[in-house]
């Protein structure tokens, strides 16, 4: 060869022999988050921004002749050696794998199939490592090479209408994804690491959400106690529990079951994570101050009957809704706290007065989700009219042994007699006994109904509840 070129094995690893005869250009050096190429048409934006879309990296094109591209790549094809260094070369790297667009829609196609909440999409030094949480538990599905994260983080930029070139900085997006004859929302997170970029997909199929009381778990007593409040104009029905307990889905279920063309629904979220149809959702945007607490001014200026606060996080927030709560509204709401009771204690904490909190809250529930056993379950133990199963495993569960899940539910009803120890500040653990002297079923004893039941095993209901 005449010309004597300089390639980096780094660029070479970028883009497939194949892909570069096919545009005639030739990948020279990355420097600076800009891949260097030698191209017979520098200046075709069509070409090169496939090259950048399918790389991940800004294009600096420069000119060189057709027929020196072509020797080199020929060069380049026609060796099957792996690098002294032990990388692979781009040819073993990419011949015959399928394109970044149809990986990453097989991934998606995936997950939605399999009920998955998440895809994890992880870049490590010596892998790519791609994991869905399905039944509340992470799974590995795919382990590749760390050489086309850089791809598959660009195609889902793109699809969630991100900046390609921002590696730096966190980012946060959306994906409209149609899946067979309808769409799915998709939230699209992505974090700078070591190696690259983490990014979390957040599947919301509405397909999937089953917002009736039934599919939540509840009991008939549970049900019957929610819906009595659920009529009341006015007053406070909080859900408490951890991230991803399904606090949201309780509230949306409770408004599904309420809303009507006489009520005016208004909601405060952060994010918004369903669409629900005749209910007005709004979403904080706390980088232009709008945040729960301001919302919430807005709101009773806008004729409410029913308002849900997306959670309830400081004491501006809980003073305002308590006080629409006392005014001649129907108040739904989160908390993060450990149990029913604790919530009580945990508005306290927030700086509201007792009496305010005692004459506002009317039911409190705690819940925590827990794998149900798949239908391959094998008896283990019998007494009487209870047996206890434990999980086998099978191809429709992927041999994990449950499929699915179901909600636990404490249910703490605030009646008049709660409602004068709350308001003279009655110790927790005081109005934790009390509560059980009237029939409240903790979370531990609503798991033991489970277990009993043949639903669930004891290891699920240990880590759920510490039983």
């Amino acid at each position: 060869m005449n010309n004597k070129i300089e390639i980096t094995p780094e660029a070479l690893q970028l883009i497939p022999p194949q892909k570069a005869s096919q545009y005639n250009i030739l990948p020279l050096r990355v420097e600076d988050g800009i891949l260097y190429v030698a191209a017979t048409e520098p200046f075709n934006k069509n070409y090169l921004n496939d090259i950048a879309f399918y790389t991940g990296l800004k294009i600096s094109p420069t000119p060189l002749p057709l027929d020196v591209i072509q020797e080199y790549l020929k060069t380049i094809l026609s060796s099957d050696d792996t690098s002294s260094n032990g990388h692979r070369t781009a040819k073993e790297s990419f011949v015959n794998d399928i394109s970044v667009i149809e990986y990453v829609d097989q991934i998606i196609c995936e997950a939605v199939k399999n009920a998955a909440s998440d895809i994890h999409f992880e870049i490590y030094e010596e892998f790519f490592r791609i994991r869905m949480r399905i039944d509340g538990r992470l799974t590995e599905i795919s382990n590749i090479s760390p050489q086309k994260s850089a791809q598959v983080v660009s195609r889902i930029k793109i699809l969630a209408n991100m900046d390609i070139a921002e590696r730096r900085r966190p980012q946060d997006g959306r994906i409209k994804y149609q899946y067979n004859n309808y769409f799915i929302d998709i939230r699209v997170s992505c974090l700078p690491t070591n190696y690259g970029e983490k990014i979390v997909l957040r599947i919301l199929d509405r397909i999937q959400l089953r917002l009736d009381f039934e599919t939540l778990g509840l009991d008939s007593d549970q049900r019957d106690l929610l819906q009595k409040y659920l009529k009341y104009p006015f007053g406070m029905v909080l859900v408490t529990g951890p991230t991803g307990s399904g606090k949201t889905t309780t509230l949306y279920a409770a408004l599904q079951h309420i809303h009507s063309v006489e009520k005016n629904i208004l909601t405060i979220e952060d994010p918004i994570e369903y669409n629900l149809p005749s209910i007005n959702q709004s979403a904080v945007k706390p980088d232009i101050g709008y945040t729960f607490a301001g919302a919430l001014r807005t709101f009773l200026r806008q004729d409410p009957d029913i308002i849900m606060v997306g959670e309830i996080r400081d004491r501006e927030t809980a003073e305002i809704a308590i006080r629409a709560a006392l005014t001649g509204h129907l108040v739904l709401s989160t908390l993060h706290t450990n149990d029913s009771v604790s919530a009580i204690i945990r508005l306290i904490d927030m700086g509201v007065e007792p009496f305010l909190v005692a004459s506002s809250v009317k039911l409190i529930i705690a819940q925590r989700l827990v794998r149900t056993l798949c239908k391959c379950k094998k008896a283990v133990a019998s007494t009487g009219t209870t047996t206890i199963y434990e999980p086998v495993g099978c191809p429709e569960c992927k041999f994990s042994g449950y499929k699915g899940r179901t909600a636990l539910h404490e249910f703490f009803e605030i009646d008049e007699e709660m409602a004068e120890l709350i308001s003279k500040n009655t110790p927790l653990q005081v109005l934790r006994k009390k509560a059980i002297e009237k029939g409240f079923q903790t979370l531990k004893d609503v798991g033991n109904n489970k277990i009993n039941s043949g639903l669930t095993t004891k290891d699920e209901v240990l880590r759920e509840t510490m039983l």
